[in-house]
């Protein structure tokens, strides 16, 4: 029984929906209304300031690792630990996705995929992490560092398991595949405007109110 508490524990945490509530304490009343629409971290910040959108990525990311913790706490019952964590994990990011407070239409879920892999697997969640960062820095292209970095982090397993220099878990293999797909299909919009040379590239200067609510 506790197992299936902390999987639906972790769909709860991850439907919290951090990007809608802090913007709102910025003075946005409905993040979904400005900019692209999404409640994660880059559209905070960009309509709502640096400091909101460092705020929902710290609270998008830390659900993402409160439940692994309360998951390695309950679970372990009717399933190995590691399997309950990893689907407690796996239900935090649907939940980011599609978020019961929200009427399921939530974020793109790579923040709190970040939390839950950096909590179980660091080694290869760091590196996901540095591949997105070096993607974001040389393109600007946030969503194309996210989709590089979900391909770093499961390629990184699997190479890691095939050349024998990982001792992760064999189930991270589906695991970390879902998780990429998940985050792929997310990003689907985005794939469109990268290849129609359409997609906003990110700036570290946030929008002024004006500016946010004639781009809504």
């Amino acid at each position: 029984m506790n197992d299936v508490l902390a999987i639906v524990v972790g769909y709860l945490f991850g439907s919290i929906p951090f990007g809608y509530i802090i913007a709102c304490a910025f003075g946005i009343p409905d993040i979904r209304k400005y900019g692209s629409g999404n409640i994660g971290a880059t559209n905070a910040w960009r309509v709502a300031g640096p400091t909101a959108g460092i705020l929902v990525a710290v609270c998008d990311i830390g659900k993402g690792v409160l439940t692994v913790l309360v998951a390695s706490y309950l679970g372990g019952q009717l399933l190995a630990p590691e399997y309950v964590k990893l689907l407690a994990g796996l239900a935090a990011v649907l939940g980011h996705l599609f978020p019961v407070f929200l009427l399921f239409k939530g974020g793109k879920g790579v923040n709190t995929a970040l939390g839950v892999m950096v909590t179980l697997v660091p080694g290869h969640a760091l590196l996901a992490l540095a591949v997105f960062v070096l993607v974001v820095v040389i393109s600007r292209y946030i969503s194309l560092g996210s989709i590089l970095a979900a391909a770093a982090f499961i390629l990184s397993i699997l190479i890691g398991k095939l050349a024998g220099w990982s001792d992760v878990h064999p189930v991270y293999i589906p695991a970390g595949l879902v998780l990429a797909l998940l985050i792929v299909i997310a990003h689907r919009s985005n794939i469109k405007r990268l290849l129609d040379g359409k997609e906003n590239r990110f700036s570290f200067r946030s929008r002024t109110e004006g500016e946010v609510k004639s781009n809504a």
